[in-house]
């Protein structure tokens, strides 16, 4: 399938208006391919992402962050098990944010997302990110009590401003040399119902529920108001935004796992070329070792 077609249904274009139940339906499956395909596609997909891994790391030129945004029980975690299975850890980091330190607190809200900012050669994963400070701090405006901000930096509208550096930080990033892919796990409130419920019937599930969950789930629509303005100011041509359905897992693997495919597909991706003198090191390397036998 050639990259447009497949990117589409997810791609969203830069300050389009977005109605994430419309426009996105979290229970979207592609009807070209079945469940059963689609897990024979992904194991094909991540042995073709191990060797663009390869590559990245050999050319030493780019890197790749990925950035994962979804409300609880769309399936992060799963998604980023199952699709970097085959990737060498190595070369592969996964960066957890949850509530800011004081250290961090201390700092601006972009500080400690850039610490963890992949090298050249490397692929960084960003369970959350720092559009929790749009996301999040809206629908809880006293989180920005707790940040420590000037005066100035709480007036007028803060948060256009916010985008205003997401975007320009962003663009930064690509243009020197980070490719940046955005993810958001579009989940159903049904769906998500079903998922918190499962983790309470469910011995060996119940570490993962928490009653903060469903207080959060109170929240559905401020949440889906904040996401919709989210993707209308900050899907970039540099850095869009693809919104991926989240109510069938295999579907949602599948997808971000061809979505990151594309993306490095794109940089034409090669093992460096050596030079005259790199080449005749090796030639005389293979001399001293094959001596040895004799």
């Amino acid at each position: 399938m050639k990259e447009k077609e497949f990117l589409e249904p997810f791609l969203v274009p830069p300050g389009k208006k977005v109605s994430l139940k419309k426009d996105y339906p979290p229970g979207f499956t592609a009807d070209y391919i079945t469940k059963a395909d689609a897990k024979q596609r992904l194991q094909d997909g991540i042995q073709k992402l191990a060797d663009y891994q390869e590559k990245l790391y050999a050319q030493d030129t780019y890197s790749l962050l990925i950035i994962f945004q979804a409300l609880d029980a769309a399936g992060k975690d799963g998604t980023i098990k199952h699709v970097m299975s085959g990737l060498n850890p190595q070369g592969c980091d996964v960066s957890s944010f949850k509530a800011p330190s004081t250290e961090e607190l201390d700092h601006d809200y972009l500080w400690r997302c850039f610490k963890k900012l992949p090298e050249r050669g490397r692929i960084g994963i960003f369970n959350r990110s720092y559009y929790e400070e749009v996301l999040v701090a809206r629908v809880h405006p006293e989180i920005l009590d707790r940040q420590q901000l000037p005066p100035s930096a709480r007036e007028g509208n803060i948060w256009k401003r916010r985008f205003e550096h997401i975007n320009n930080f962003e663009k930064y990033l690509v243009e020197n040399g980070i490719v940046v892919l955005k993810f958001y796990l579009n989940v159903s409130k049904e769906e998500q119902k079903k998922r918190f419920l499962e983790r309470i019937d469910k011995p060996e599930k119940n570490w993962k529920f928490s009653a903060a969950d469903v207080r959060e789930r109170a929240c559905w629509d401020k949440y889906m108001n904040a996401y919709e303005e989210v993707f209308e100011h900050t899907s970039t041509e540099w850095a869009p935004w693809h919104i991926i359905p989240a109510d069938h897992k295999w579907f949602t693997r599948l997808a971000v796992a061809g979505v990151v495919y594309f993306a490095l597909n794109r940089l034409n991706l090669a093992f460096p070329t050596l030079s005259d003198d790199r080449m005749q090191q090796l030639v005389e390397a293979r001399k001293i070792l094959e001596a040895e036998d004799e």
